[in-house]
C-alpha cells in the first residue's frame, strides 16, 4: 500500500559504485535499513538490487469512473475520496470497510487482514488514487487490499508503474513503492558503468535480444508492454543459458575426468539368466534402457545414467540385468533404497530370481544384527558377496567393498546428495552409477536439470496390466465405497485403507489411522485386517507385510510407510483417506501397489466435502489420468521444482524470471546453443565469449560443486 511518503530525488554517484557495493552505502538506505531489506528480502548488494524484479506493473495512464465499472476489467485505478471508514465482525472475521466515492456513484474498499497503523493511515475526505482489482457481490462493487496514493499536483505518469515485493513491515519503516521506484530509477542511470554484456553479439542477434543493459531498464521502468515483454525474454535467456552452460561444462569436466571401469564382457552370468531365468518377457522400453546401459558401461568412463519409470514399469528388472554385467567383470554391485520395507522386497525379489545362479546376494539395514553386519562385511571385504542390497545403513564407514563397480540408488530424491557421494568414494576408481525414480520427471525439468546426467526412460507397462481406475469419493459415499471393497474381497481380492496420519491432531480434522482402523474392523468384521504404520518395529512391520502378501488377512490399514517397496499383485483397491492432504506425487506413487496383477484395479479417493483449489486440482489429474509425466507436469505447476545445482533437493529453484513449463521453448533453445557453443570452444576461449566466461566465473561456478553426484 503507497500512502504518498516524500524522499528526496538521490544523487547520482560519479561511478563510484559497482554491482559488489553492499546496500548499506546507497544513498537513502544505511546500515539500519539494509540490515532490513537482507533479513525480508535478501538483498546485499547493488546487483542484488538491479536484479530485485518488479512483479507485477500498473498502468495508470486510465482513470476509471465507478459508474464504468464491470468485472471484466483488469486491475484498475479510480479517484476519489474515503468519506466513511468502519470496523465489522470480531476475531478472526474481522475486517474493515470503507465507502469510497467519486463523481459517478459509490463502492466498498475491504480490508481482510490489517493493523491498528494501516488503520490510522487511511486519508478520510482527502482526494487520492486508489489502484486495484474489482469484484462484485450482491450487485456492489468492491475493491479488497487497494493500493492508495493521496493526490498531489505532481503530472500522472503515462507508462507502466513498476510494483515490487514488499511488506507492511517494510513500509512502515519508509521502504515503500515510491522509495524502491526512486532509490532504483538513480541506480539504471548508473547501468552504463555498473553492468557489461555477458552474452556474445550473434546471440543478441541470432535470437533478437535486447542488450542487458536495455533489459534492465525496461524491465525496471518499461515505457511500453511491449518494451516490458521484450526485457522479459532478455532476462528469461539469460537465465537459461547460464544455468545450461553450467550443466554443459559439468558434463564435459566428466567426460575427460571420470575414469570408469569398462565392462566389456557380457558373460555367462547375464547370458544364462536372460536366456532361461527371465520371468517374463522384456518390453522394448526395458531392452532399449538396458542396451543404453551396456553401451554407457562398456567405455572407460564412468557411467552417470538416470533411469525413470512410472511405477510398475519394470526398472528392478533392469537394475538386475546390469548388477549381473558387473559381475560377469568381475565387479560388486550395490544397491541402495529409502526404506527397510523396499530394501527387504528387492532382496527377496531379487535372491529369488537369483537362487538357480548360486551367487551371493546380502542385505544390510538398520535392523540387521551386529553378527549378521560382521559376517556380511567379511564377505565385502572378500568379494564373496557380489550384491549388497540395503538402506542408508550402506553409507556408514565400516561399509568396504573389494571391488564395487556399480551402484543403483532407487528413489534417489530420497537421498541427500552429501550422502550419495559417500557411495562413489568406496572404491579408487568410482563405481558406474544408475539412479532410478518411480516419480517421472516433467520432460521440461528433465531437459533443464539433467543436461549433465544421460536420461533413459521406461515408458511402456509390461504386457496385460490394465489401467487403473481412480474415482473420486467423499464421507457421504463411505458406506457405498465399504460394499464395493466387500464385493471386490468376495472375487478374492484384497484392500489397502491409506492414512496421512498415526494419532489424532487437535489441529487436522482429518480421520487417523487408529480411527479409521477401528471403523474398518468392525464393518469388515468377518474378515482379517492388518495396520501397519511407520512407528512399529522393523520385524513387526515385516510380520505385517508377509501376513497380507501371503492372503492370511484381507485389508491392510497403512500410512504411507507402503508407498514404495509393497508388491502384492492380489490387491486390486487402494483407498487413501483424507486425499486433499497428499501431493500429487505420493498420490500416484500409492496408486502404484494396485494394479500390479493381471485383475482390474481400482484407486478411490476420499476427501471431506470442502476443497481448496489445489486439491481439487490434484483430485482431477489423478481421476483423469494414470500417466506419471502428465501427472508430474501439474505436480511441477502446483510445487515448484528443487534447487538441483545444490543439495536442495526441493522447494523453489532460484530464477528470478524463468518459468520451467511456459518457457519451455527458452530453454530448448538454450540447450541446443550450449551444445553447439561448447563443441566450437569447449574452454571458452575465443575473444567473443570473454564477457560470459568472466560471468560464468563469477555467478555459476561456486554452485557446481556436487557436480558429479546425479
Amino acid at each position: 500500500m503507497v500512502l504518498g511518503v516524500n524522499f528526496p530525488k538521490f544523487e547520482l554517484y560519479s561511478n563510484t559504485l559497482t554491482l559488489d557495493t553492499p546496500i548499506e552505502f546507497i544513498k537513502g538506505i544505511g546500515p539500519e535499513r539494509a540490515k532490513l531489506l537482507q533479513q525480508t528480502l535478501g538483498i546485499n548488494n547493488v546487483g542484488d538490487f538491479l536484479q530485485f524484479y518488479p512483479v507485477r506493473y500498473l498502468d495508470k495512464s486510465k482513470i476509471y469512473l465507478i459508474s464504468e465499472l464491470n468485472e471484466s476489467l483488469p486491475e484498475i485505478q479510480l479517484q476519489g475520496k474515503i468519506s466513511e471508514l468502519s470496523e465489522l465482525g470480531v476475531g478472526r472475521s474481522k475486517r474493515l470497510r470503507a465507502k469510497f466515492q467519486d463523481r459517478s456513484g459509490s463502492m466498498e474498499l475491504i480490508w481482510f487482514q490489517y493493523s491498528k497503523w494501516l488503520k490510522e493511515q487511511i486519508p478520510i475526505g482527502k482526494e487520492l488514487f486508489i489502484f486495484g482489482k474489482i469484484t462484485k457481490f450482491n450487485n456492489v462493487f468492491s475493491m479488497a487490499h487497494p493500493e492508495i496514493e493521496i493526490q498531489d499536483n505532481a503530472p500522472r505518469p503515462q507508462h507502466l508503474i513498476p510494483i515490487y515485493p514488499s511488506s507492511e513491515k517494510l513500509t512502515k519503516r519508509g521502504l515503500s513503492q515510491k522509495f524502491f521506484r526512486v532509490l532504483l530509477k538513480t541506480l539504471c542511470l548508473e547501468l552504463p558503468n555498473l553492468v557489461q554484456e555477458n552474452l556474445p553479439q550473434t546471440v543478441l542477434e541470432q535470437y533478437q535480444l535486447l542488450s542487458r543493459e536495455s533489459a534492465l531498464l525496461n524491465t525496471h521502468f518499461p515505457q511500453t508492454v511491449d518494451w516490458q515483454l521484450k526485457a522479459d525474454k532478455r532476462l528469461k535467456f539469460e537465465e537459461a543459458f547460464f544455468f545450461q552452460l553450467a550443466y554443459g561444462l559439468k558434463k564435459q569436466h566428466h567426460a575427460a575426468s571420470a575414469v570408469g571401469h569398462p565392462f566389456r564382457v557380457v558373460g555367462a552370468f547375464f547370458k544364462s539368466f536372460y536366456a532361461d531365468q527371465l520371468p517374463f518377457e522384456l518390453t522394448e522400453a526395458q531392452k532399449r534402457v538396458l542396451k543404453e546401459i551396456r553401451e554407457d558401461m562398456r567405455r572407460p568412463i564412468q557411467m552417470n545414467r538416470l533411469l525413470q519409470g512410472d511405477v510398475g514399469s519394470g526398472k528392478t528388472m533392469v537394475a538386475l540385468l546390469s548388477m549381473l554385467l558387473a559381475k560377469d567383470n568381475g565387479f560388486q554391485s550395490c544397491l541402495v533404497a529409502p526404506t527397510e520395507i523396499l530394501a527387504q522386497q528387492h532382496y527377496i525379489g531379487i535372491s529369488k530370481l537369483l537362487e538357480p545362479t548360486g551367487l551371493k546376494v546380502g542385505l544390510l539395514t538398520g535392523s540387521t544384527k551386529k553378527a549378521e553386519r560382521e559376517l556380511l562385511h567379511q564377505d565385502l571385504r572378500s568379494g564373496a558377496l557380489s550384491i549388497l542390497i540395503g538402506t542408508h545403513a550402506v553409507f556408514e564407514k565400516t561399509v568396504q567393498f573389494h571391488n564395487l563397480g556399480l551402484c543403483i540408488i532407487d528413489e534417489q530424491h530420497r537421498f541427500g546428495v552429501a550422502q550419495r557421494a559417500t557411495l562413489w568414494a568406496k572404491n579408487k576408481i568410482a563405481p558406474h552409477i544408475l539412479v532410478m525414480t518411480a516419480t517421472p520427471i516433467p520432460r521440461t525439468l528433465a531437459m533443464s536439470f539433467y543436461s549433465d546426467l544421460d536420461v533413459s526412460v521406461i515408458d511402456e507397462l509390461p504386457v496385460g496390466r490394465k489401467a487403473i481406475i481412480t474415482v473420486h469419493k467423499k464421507e457421504k459415499d463411505r458406506l457405498s465405497v465399504y460394499k464395493f471393497c466387500e464385493e471386490e474381497i468376495q472375487k478374492g481380492r484384497q484392500i489397502y485403507f491409506v492414512y496421512p496420519l498415526i494419532e489424532e491432531s487437535e489441529t487436522l480434522a482429518y480421520k487417523n489411522l487408529q480411527e479409521g482402523y477401528a471403523h474398518i474392523t468392525e464393518y469388515f468384521k468377518n474378515y482379517t485386517c492388518t495396520m501397519l504404520h511407520g512407528k512399529m518395529l522393523a520385524k513387526e512391520k515385516q510380520k505385517a507385510m508377509d501376513e497380507f502378501a501371503r492372503g492370511d488377512s484381507q485389508i491392510m490399514v497403512a500410512t504411507t510407510v507402503i508407498e514404495v517397496g509393497v508388491n502384492v499383485p492380489n490387491a486390486s483397491v487402494m483407498v487413501i483417506e483424507s486425499t486433499e492432504r497428499f501431493g500429487l506425487s505420493q498420490l500416484h506413487q500409492l496408486r502404484g501397489r494396485v494394479g500390479r496383477g493381471a485383475d482390474q484395479s481400482y484407486c478411490i479417493l476420499m476427501s471431506s466435502e470442502k476443497l481448496g483449489a489445489e486439491s481439487r486440482k490434484r483430485i482431477k489429474t489423478m481421476c483423469q489420468t494414470n500417466d506419471g509425466f502428465k501427472i508430474s507436469e501439474v505436480d511441477l505447476e502446483i510445487r515448484g521444482p528443487g534447487d538441483m545445482l545444490g543439495t536442495q533437493q526441493s522447494g523453489v529453484v532460484d530464477f528470478k524470471r524463468l518459468d520451467l513449463i511456459k518457457d519451455y521453448e527458452i530453454i530448448k533453445q538454450t540447450k541446443d546453443l550450449v551444445a553447439s557453443l561448447l563443441k566450437k570452444d569447449p574452454k571458452l576461449q575465443s575473444p567473443e565469449h570473454s564477457g560470459l566466461k568472466v560471468y560464468y566465473l563469477k555467478n555459476y561456478r561456486s554452485k557446481t560443486k556436487w557436480s558429479k553426484i546425479s
